[in-house]
């Protein structure tokens, strides 16, 4: 089952089936108990009422219990033998005893004699235990009766009886047990009935949640069919500047939507990124690869005019700018820089004494912090890359006079590398960073420089989780820091 809308339907249909389930066997519960208990109450009413009477010593072949076919009587005496039963009843069970034909009660115990008139009427001061009793009455028991469930059979009728047990005591001491029945074929025509209802309604009611669901649903996921259809669009025509629609509900769905076209516009944006690199990347490369090729080719036809040192400065040129663009790929494929710890201080120094051929001789200051205060986590070459780049850029731009400055700073190390040249424009500062980019592309080309120097030691400082920004340097030049975090 493929479709969202069938499994939610499926689903939601299943849920409510099983609590109408729930609710409709725990409402038939209840309603079999109180129409149950109702019975109970009635048949302890009838128990009762013939329980009175024994207790009054009315004989057991004239005892009244009402409407045999309702409620159903049978007396019992302490060993269990029947002593009287109503009128018509063939037969019963849940009482203890299904025998339904009297017994003859045992022989009546001798009563004593009643004392002479006259005699000690200390024998009356002796009774006064029993002042408060009535001479001549038995007494009906205040127990909770016992309740059981049973059937019993009048003039020919069986049904199921709900029967309460009553103890009574003659006046003679003789303690007697009335079971009554209250009938239970309302009860169970009710609950029969309600389930019945119960079934019918049931299907109907599934069908309704699972046609709402399904309307619900296939509303709710119309804007999802929408986003779907618009991306097969994209995917097909590769047009990567359209959007999909957003609705207006502000749901999940919306925010899907919202996610989706911001997703577009990031893969857009890189894209286009992609497609200038690659044409830049180009453009850059055709000019020392045409130079080189005329100058050979010019060597080949007449090789006393072979320029040697401009085809050693083009190849040169080509090297760098193919290192470049490797570095680039590698740090876009998402290149993970190394664990070494490096202490930048012996690193910067390390970078200007190499640089032995600079028209401007470099001015080095390394702050003396803490031992281990200068120190970092990262790719050696990387970082040796970065500082490398700063001062190429520096010496490229600057008048007079490069500085580098290597301090501890919030965390982690900063290393400052200021020039006195013309600067960078206020308006320039970020713009500086993107690859191939140049304040002064013509002078840039004849120096050699590419326009990708800073945005290697941007990216380089990103990957090792710190940064890379542009002040002005004072009155004149341009001061780059780079921040690096202290050791991981």
């Amino acid at each position: 089952m493929r479709s969202v809308r069938a499994r939610a339907a499926l689903g939601a249909t299943v849920v409510v089936a099983l609590a109408l389930v729930a609710a409709g066997l725990a409402a038939l519960l209840v309603l079999r108990a109180n129409l149950t208990d109702q019975a109970g109450l009635q048949a302890e009413v009838a128990a009762r009422e013939t329980a009175g009477q024994l207790a009054l010593d009315v004989p057991y072949d004239r005892l009244e219990t009402g409407d045999e076919e309702d409620h159903p009587v049978q007396v019992t005496d302490e060993d269990g033998r029947v002593v009287a039963v109503s009128k018509d009843l063939e037969a019963i069970s849940g009482t203890g005893t299904d025998r339904v034909t009297p017994q003859p009660p045992p022989a009546a115990p001798e009563k004593p004699e009643k004392p002479e008139k006259g005699d000690d009427d200390d024998d009356r001061d002796d009774d006064d235990d029993g002042a408060g009793a009535e001479p001549g009455r038995g007494e009906v028991s205040t127990d909770e009766p016992d309740f059981g469930n049973g059937t019993a059979t009048v003039d020919g009728d069986r049904a199921d009886y709900r029967f309460a047990s009553v103890e009574a005591t003659d006046s003679a001491g003789l303690t007697l047990t009335v079971h009554a029945g209250a009938p239970l074929a309302a009860e169970q025509r009710a609950v029969a009935s309600v389930r019945a209802a119960m079934l019918a309604a049931l299907p109907v009611v599934l069908l309704v949640v699972a046609g709402v669901t399904w309307l619900v649903t296939r509303r709710a996921l119309r804007p999802v069919e929408d986003i779907r259809r618009e991306m097969a669009a994209i995917t097909a025509s590769e047009d990567l500047s359209r959007r999909v629609p957003e609705p207006a509900s502000g749901d999940e769905v919306a925010r899907l939507a919202r996610t989706t076209n911001e997703t577009l516009t990031a893969l857009e944006s890189s894209v286009d990124r992609q497609r200038r690199f690659v044409a830049d990347a180009s453009h850059e490369l055709r000019s020392p690869i045409a130079s080189l090729r005329t100058q050979l080719e010019v060597g080949a036809a007449h090789p006393e005019l072979l320029d040697v040192e401009g085809a050693v400065a083009d190849t040169v040129r080509l090297q760098v700018l193919a290192a470049d663009l490797l570095l680039l790929a590698r740090l876009d494929a998402g290149e993970r820089p190394g664990n070494a710890r490096l202490e930048l201080g012996a690193l910067v120094r390390e970078e200007v004494s190499q640089r032995t051929g600079d028209r401007i001789e470099v001015a080095v200051v390394v702050s003396e912090p803490e031992p281990g205060g200068l120190e970092v986590t990262g790719s050696r070459g990387q970082l040796a890359r970065v500082i490398g780049n700063l001062l190429d850029n520096a010496e490229r731009h600057a008048v007079s006079s490069v500085a580098v400055e290597v301090r501890g700073a919030r965390g982690g190390v900063v290393v400052a590398v200021t020039d006195d040249g013309a600067g960078v424009p206020e308006a320039e500062r970020t713009r500086i960073f993107e690859r191939f980019v140049r304040l002064d592309d013509a002078r840039a080309r004849d120096d050699g420089g590419a326009g990708l120097g800073l945005a290697i030691a941007r990216d380089v400082a990103t990957r090792h989780g710190g940064r890379l920004t542009v002040a002005g340097a004072g009155e004149r030049g341009a001061r780059f820091e780079l921040w690096l975090p202290g050791p991981r």
